[in-house]
């Protein structure tokens, strides 16, 4: 078998020499600065260990690439909704896109200044969101139906405040990625075919209180080959025009998200290439507009920023097959049961005198076929009560996490260098059951 050895995640995630393992010398995976085996000490598992530093890098890797023209990253809160995160960012500069009414709470309360660079997407808008929303004075709404429009129209007159749309417009256009976050097709719930656009701006103008400001798109999730992204935004420019043409005044043009990482091999060199061309994808058509480009990266900032770390549970065998049975679960990050999603899968502490790979499944305690991690992956020798860490879990990892099998919820830790803080406490079973009666 091969002797690779596992992968690394600089500036977050990377071995370093350990003193020892019991009396074996090797290396250990560090969190920044710290190794993980204190903080699995201290906080226990499984644990979400997020990197300050990835953070920033990731995010100023976006900010470079968008330099020659003006622009707001909008980071979408869905990712990763944890309120030390939001204040991270936000501690950037970024502006925030969110899908309900409980998210922009997220970002008002993590930084209250940055409402005013909040856009509002999603297919389904309720009045009091919309009314919140208003009332903390939002950048956008990204309005994805007629009705939608009309509600919009109706909050903000009986409000008396201007709210700012931007039509979310579906320019079927195939990004090619996974059919559960693919959105650019005309089969797909979200936006408006194109052709029925220039209506809805017609009607937006005829309310008082809306203000025609934008052109919004959204294609998908996890999409690494960048032309669909440059084919969709030829197609937006050219309504840009045709609305400015009909006396609408759009500064601005909000391009979404969807850029994908990597989650396999060398991720960093990838992405450095990657949002360069992403960045050259979308602004080269918008070139001679003048518009102010709204980004919603999410993902592609925080995926490689954050691990799971879970501890081995049990070593098992079915006629050969072997299993390491972890403390994680389906319930603690369910992408690879959702999407058959892959995740490396490393050991915290490594033998260096010891090579030797074996085929595991690595899977969890819940009582689904489904609730796996990794299967007939290579793994160096790792023992009972030794801790894995699950790489690239920083997005749609704890934000989709739930309590089947009634499970509390992982703890979570922000690593900045040599320092660290939880940012939120494991559930107990008392915090689960207390809103219930009996």
């Amino acid at each position: 078998m091969s002797n690779t050895l596992p992968q690394e995640r600089p500036p977050a995630f990377t071995y370093s020499q350990a003193a020892s393992i019991g009396k074996v010398s090797g290396r250990e995976l560090l969190a920044d600065k710290l190794p993980l085996s204190q903080l699995a000490e201290r906080y226990g598992t499984p644990l979400y260990v997020y990197s300050a530093s990835a953070v920033r890098e990731r995010y100023q890797q976006f900010d470079d690439a968008f330099a020659g023209c003006e622009h707001t990253i909008c980071y979408s809160v869905k990712a990763n909704s944890n309120l030390s995160v939001l204040r991270l960012l936000a501690s950037l500069g970024a502006g925030f896109d969110i899908v309900s009414g409980g998210e922009l709470e997220r970002v008002v309360r993590a930084s209250r200044k940055t409402a005013g660079k909040v856009v509002f997407s999603g297919v389904g808008k309720l009045a009091d969101e919309i009314d919140l929303a208003l009332t903390k004075g939002i950048l956008l709404f990204n309005v994805e139906s007629h009705s939608e429009l009309q509600l919009l129209s109706a909050r903000a007159t009986h409000l008396r405040k201007k709210a700012r749309f931007a039509i979310r417009v579906n320019p079927d256009v195939d990004a090619g990625t996974h059919p559960y976050i693919s959105t650019g097709l005309h089969e797909h719930k979200f936006g408006v075919p194109m052709h029925d656009a220039p209506e809805l701006y017609r009607q937006g103008a005829a309310s008082r209180y809306l203000k025609a400001a934008g052109v919004s798109v959204h294609i998908g999730s996890q999409i690494t080959d960048v032309a669909p992204f440059r084919e969709a935004m030829q197609r937006v420019a050219s309504l840009v025009r045709s609305l400015r043409n009909d006396g609408n005044d759009i500064r601005f043009v909000d391009a979404g998200g969807g850029l994908g990482i990597s989650y396999g091999k060398d991720p960093r060199r990838i992405f450095t290439a990657r949002v360069k061309s992403y960045a050259a994808a979308v602004t080269g058509p918008l070139r001679r507009l003048g518009v102010h480009v709204l980004l919603e990266p999410g993902r592609s900032i925080v995926g490689i920023a954050g691990a799971l770390l879970t501890r081995v549970v049990y070593q098992k065998q079915n006629n050969g097959k072997q299993f390491l049975i972890v403390d994680a679960a389906m319930n603690d990050l369910m992408r690879p049961s959702l999407y058959g999603a892959h995740h490396e899968v490393v050991p915290v502490m490594l033998d260096s005198k010891d090579s030797r790979l074996s085929k595991f499944d690595v899977v969890g305690p819940v009582c689904e076929s489904g609730d796996f991690f990794a299967r007939n992956r290579e793994l160096p020798s790792v023992e009972e009560g030794e801790l894995l860490a699950i790489l690239d879990a920083g997005a749609y990892g704890m934000s989709l996490a739930s309590n089947y099998n009634t499970r509390p919820r992982a703890a979570e830790v922000l690593v900045d260098g040599s320092r660290h803080k939880l940012i939120r406490k494991r559930e107990t079973i008392h915090d689960l059951l207390a809103p219930e009666r009996v």
